[in-house]
């Protein structure tokens, strides 16, 4: 049995709360988590906006190029562009050299009197301090005495 000495000596006895320091730690713990979650979710967003641009300016460049040779005349040093809402589009087009070295599908391809056109579209969106392009290019093949016509 204690006695009344034993009482008085011995440490206080905590009420089993929080301290006010220990409520502050935890508060900026929480504040700090729920930051870099935030954080992680705005980069998640920008991330999304630009696979978006990314890929409807591709769909742009597939539609445009399906149109090369059919509606498009394939034609040396045709230069055409064009916008679709938030995107422009530039197409050049010239006769595909086959690069430093000549290659054999190119020295074949005029063998057997094909013409190569090389097509590049440039897709850009946005307005000029951040304006993104995007290069498509693809090499159509045609008979070589079109090369000049309309197909």
């Amino acid at each position: 049995m204690k006695t009344r000495a034993d009482h008085l000596t011995s440490a206080p006895r905590r009420d089993g709360g929080f301290t006010l320091l220990e409520l502050l730690l935890a508060f900026m713990v929480f504040a700090l988590s729920f930051a870099i979650v935030l954080e992680i979710l705005s980069g998640s967003m920008r991330n999304t906006v630009r696979a978006r641009h990314f890929t409807e300016a591709a769909l742009l460049a597939q539609s445009v190029m399906d149109q090369v040779g059919v509606v498009i005349p394939l034609e040396s040093g045709l230069q055409l562009s064009g916008e679709d809402e938030e995107y422009r589009w530039t197409l050049e087009m010239y006769v595909y050299e086959g690069g430093e070295q000549n290659t054999d599908p190119v020295l074949l391809a005029e063998l057997i009197g094909i013409g190569l056109m090389q097509v590049d579209l440039y897709v850009s969106w946005g307005e000029p301090p951040v304006e993104q392009v995007r290069r498509f290019t693809t090499v159509k093949a045609l008979l070589a005495g079109r090369m000049n016509e309309a197909p």
